[in-house]
């Protein structure tokens, strides 16, 4: 039986409004299950940032290169999450997924939960024609990991987990300005490129297109029903 999940576009959002709404929908989850309350609500958001920087609880802030008056220059703001993982760069053009759902019906765990996240996109990645990878020993999705020298990421994944219940999720660079990344070193690399589709291609990607075949690989892999929300609803819920 699959798990019914409401699945919402938000569009374009501030990072600390979008956490906000995820902070509030992990919290009724949990406070359903410790209710009893079963099937419990889920949500899968996708969005999309303003230039933001945003650093793990296990990260550390010398991976920002910038000082917070050059920040400002960039147009781009900071904040300290508690995701797991270091720093990295949301902004448009890429999309952003934050799952907030509760795991116990679809994982048997939260490494099975994130290797299932890699593998929705590395399929959706297939569909454009790369064959994109797991990297040993980190997370996120990568391109040419047999060669050291070219390897290089274009979907970083953070979470969080608390009482089976998750938030945050994956940053998958699509039409990004890569330019941001320069200013990071992304998830405390020091030697490893970021991409992004449009890079890969050559060319301009539609969005939309790659929304919608996320969403259908990420509800195949963990066996979810998605119901489309209109737009903005959970915001004002």
């Amino acid at each position: 039986m699959k798990t019914e999940v409401d699945f919402s576009d938000l569009g374009l959002i501030e990072y600390g409004a979008a956490w906000h709404l995820q902070e509030r929908l992990f919290s009724r989850i949990i406070g359903q299950k410790r209710s009893g309350v079963f099937p419990t609500d889920n949500y899968l958001l996708f969005c999309e940032h303003p230039h933001v920087y945003t650093l793990g609880k296990s990260g550390s802030e010398s991976n920002l290169l910038l000082d917070m008056i050059q920040l400002k220059a960039k147009d781009a703001t900071f904040y300290h999450t508690n995701r797991g993982g270091d720093i990295t760069y949301h902004g448009p053009g890429q999309i952003v997924g934050y799952p907030v759902l509760n795991l116990e019906p679809i994982v048997n765990g939260a490494r099975e939960y994130v290797g299932k996240m890699e593998e929705a996109i590395i399929r959706t990645l297939s569909r454009y024609g790369l064959a994109a990878e797991r990297l040993a020993g980190a997370t996120g999705v990568w391109l040419d990991t047999e060669f050291p020298e070219k390897t290089r990421k274009i979907c970083a994944i953070g979470v969080r987990t608390s009482h089976w219940v998750s938030m945050h999720g994956f940053a998958f660079n699509v039409n990004t300005d890569l330019n941001y990344f320069n200013y990071i070193n992304p998830c405390g690399f020091t030697d490893k490129a970021v991409t992004s589709l449009s890079a890969e291609l050559r060319s301009h990607v539609n969005i939309d297109e790659v929304k919608k075949l996320l969403a259908s690989e990420l509800a195949e892999v963990y066996g979810l029903k998605l119901r489309e929300l209109p737009h903005g609803l959970l915001l004002t819920d």
